[in-house]
């Protein structure tokens, strides 16, 4: 069983000419080239994940350009693998969750307000990491979009009007004004660099 491949969007200038996943937008791109010599002057190829740039060869054929896909950076990997679940080991307790029993060092005070709680130390305990498991995510994933977007923004929106305002409005989570600052850039990319920012404003 595989992770879905991730999707990649190309740009010709301002305009998208290509998204999906990497095959079928360097075989699109490819082909493009070969009816229209120069539809790949200024390419700029983005990872939909991070909004980074990646390079391609397009040297060859379409079936030449596709065989050294394997060998791109492995930071974009063409599917990626689900590992095999690791035996946990049984302990006491809650088997079926491989619960593992470890040292924890409070002090009095603390262990009373645990003792308190419905379930006792252990379930209060369980319920604390995983509310902070999950606030740390949502941030981790405001940071990465934020990223994202930007890296786009400066690579195809530097120069458009608005640019400075639309990044400050990107990091301050403001939304209306972000939409507003791109409002005037050419659609293909306002409409990317919203799809990128999308998961900062939550």
């Amino acid at each position: 069983m595989h992770a879905a491949q991730p999707t990649y969007t190309a740009f010709s200038g301002a305009r998208r000419i290509a998204a999906g996943p990497l095959p079928e937008v360097a075989a699109r791109i490819k082909q493009a080239e070969q009816i229209e010599p120069y539809a790949a002057a200024g390419l700029l190829l983005f990872a939909d994940t991070d909004g980074r740039p990646v390079e391609l060869d397009f040297r060859g054929s379409v079936a030449d350009v596709l065989a050294r896909l394997a060998h791109i950076d492995s930071e974009y990997p063409l599917e990626a693998p689900i590992p095999e679940a690791a035996e946990v080991p049984r302990g006491p307790g809650r088997p079926k969750l491989g619960v593992v029993a470890r040292e924890v060092t409070l002090l009095p005070r603390h262990w009373e307000w645990l003792a308190a709680q419905p379930g006792g130390a252990s379930v209060m305990l369980r319920k604390l990491v995983e509310a902070a498991r999950k606030q740390g995510a949502d941030a981790d994933r405001v940071r990465q979009a934020r990223e994202a977007a930007y890296r786009f923004m400066a690579a195809l929106a530097g120069n458009e009007p608005g640019f400075e305002e639309a990044t400050r409005a990107l990091f301050a989570g403001d939304s209306p004004a972000f939409t507003e600052r791109c409002a005037g850039w050419p659609e293909d990319v306002r409409d990317f660099a919203h799809k990128l920012a999308a998961p900062a404003f939550g």
